[in-house]
């Protein structure tokens, strides 16, 4: 199967209609018509539903969606491979975190490979929780995923899951709250009106599970799925939250309270991949992910 059809397939997939595809890959939209009506021919089967100017994958079109992506990536893995005998050289290298690993590890991580690998190239994907970030590592749309959870999640069953390490959570609360002693209790937590997350996600998941432990009922004042919005809102006066470490410090920075926890809220940041072989770029990462 022709790969630069496989690759204009997807281009068409991922900005979601051929004229953008065509934009996206530099190429004029007839060529991605035809290299889709191509493909279209070699499967014997449509691969996409004409709605209107739109386009809606088919069920076979679904189905290609996945091996496509993994076929592309075996490919690049394999050219990267080749490429860097002598040393990870040049190539890209595709991640994915979720929003609250985003300042620690994975600054300090692409900072660190940037230095030692100066022309491999990286583009970070913004998942929207855990499960959606297996599923890009799953697929194939990011080599290498870095969330929270235990090796045996059922999230990333098929995965290969490795431990990064550990993180404690905070509380923070509004500028000019009265300092609660030097821990506060998770019970006590609920007594704040709290800046929290849509469910589902890591960092509600936690806070909830760590209130109905405590026998708890949080009040949770404002929900909100734009993460950058958090802090300022607990800055203004809206209500409290839990922090990783870094992003904790940063909070106490511009003025806020932050009180460590006890019990202590501790959750384990790990990286996903697929079984099999990594890119040289990849492989780089991990270990020093790693340590």
């Amino acid at each position: 199967m022709d790969l630069r059809r496989l690759g204009l397939f997807l281009a068409v997939v991922d900005e979601g209609g051929m004229t953008r595809a065509a934009e996206a890959r530099h190429v004029s939209q007839p060529s991605v018509s035809q290299a889709v009506r191509e493909l279209e021919t070699e499967l014997g089967t449509p691969l996409f539903h004409r709605v209107g100017r739109g386009l809606v994958l088919t069920a076979a079109g679904e189905a290609l969606v996945g091996p496509a992506r993994q076929a592309l990536r075996d490919v690049e893995t394999a050219r990267a491979a080749v490429e860097a005998v002598a040393g990870v050289t040049a190539g890209h290298l595709d991640l994915g975190a979720l929003p609250t690993l985003a300042v620690d590890p994975l600054a300090t991580l692409v900072g660190a490979f940037r230095v030692a690998h100066p022309h491999v190239t990286i583009r970070l994907a913004d998942p929207a929780d855990g499960t959606a970030l297996a599923g890009m590592v799953a697929s194939g749309v990011v080599e290498i995923g870095i969330t929270v959870g235990a090796a045996d999640d059922p999230r990333f069953a098929g995965l290969e899951v490795r431990r990064l390490g550990d993180q404690d959570l905070f509380a923070v609360l509004p500028p000019g709250t009265p300092a609660p002693g030097r821990y506060l209790a998770v019970e006590h937590l609920a007594a704040f009106p709290l800046v929290a997350a849509p469910p589902g996600t890591a960092t509600r998941n936690q806070l909830d599970d760590a209130f109905a432990a405590a026998g708890a009922v949080p009040e949770v004042a404002v929900t909100t799925a734009q993460r950058e919005a958090i802090l300022p809102l607990v800055l203004a006066g809206a209500g409290a939250t839990l922090f990783p470490g870094p992003l904790a410090e940063e909070a106490a920075a511009l003025g806020a309270v932050v009180v460590p926890l006890r019990p202590a809220l501790t959750r384990a940041v790990v990286a996903l991949h697929r079984p099999g072989p990594l890119s040289p770029a990849a492989a780089a990462f991990l270990d020093l992910a790693l340590g």
